[in-house]
């Protein structure tokens, strides 16, 4: 199976990211986590993006905010798929991260979720990886299943309170 790169920016971001590491290890999708900046460590993360093929994984998870350009940067030196995680911010509550990520130049495409949406992050992933791996997709089938079961639950709980 193929392995996900999550990367941040800072080890502030870590509480938000833990999200999705845990969603993705309960897929048994092997992880590998990062610190590296796009600014101050920008050969670190050329290194890490233009290697990340070779070195088996198959979809990488940015996390960033302010001027939010690790995704961006990360993409320039792959062709694997980069997600970019906005984190809120004290400036703009995050919209200076999700703007930063979504305005993206022509041909170096990294695909958003929202403002701290890293368990998304981590399905979105799981689901390019599925693609090409049925069993991981049986997993996302149940994970799918299993959601809306709780909703069905909840559901049936409020009419029977207000019936």
């Amino acid at each position: 199976m193929k392995k996900v790169l999550v990367v941040m920016g800072s080890d502030s971001d870590l509480k938000v990211m833990e999200k999705c590491v845990d969603r993705l290890k309960s897929f048994d999708i092997p992880v590998e986590v990062r610190i590296c900046s796009a600014h101050r460590t920008p050969a670190v993360a050329e290194e890490l993006a233009k290697n990340a093929a070779s070195n088996g994984f198959g979809a990488i998870i940015a996390a960033a905010g302010k001027a939010a350009h690790l995704g961006g940067v990360l993409a320039a030196y792959t062709t694997l798929p980069v997600i970019g995680v906005p984190m809120a911010t004290s400036v703009m509550g995050g919209m200076d991260s999700l703007l930063s990520i979504v305005q993206m130049p022509k041909g170096i495409p990294v695909a958003s979720v929202a403002i701290d949406g890293a368990d998304n992050a981590a399905i979105l992933a799981a689901q390019m990886l599925a693609i090409s791996d049925e069993a991981l997709a049986a997993k996302l089938q149940q994970f799918k299943a299993g959601m809306a079961s709780e909703v069905m639950a909840k559901d049936e709980k409020v009419k029977a309170q207000f019936a």
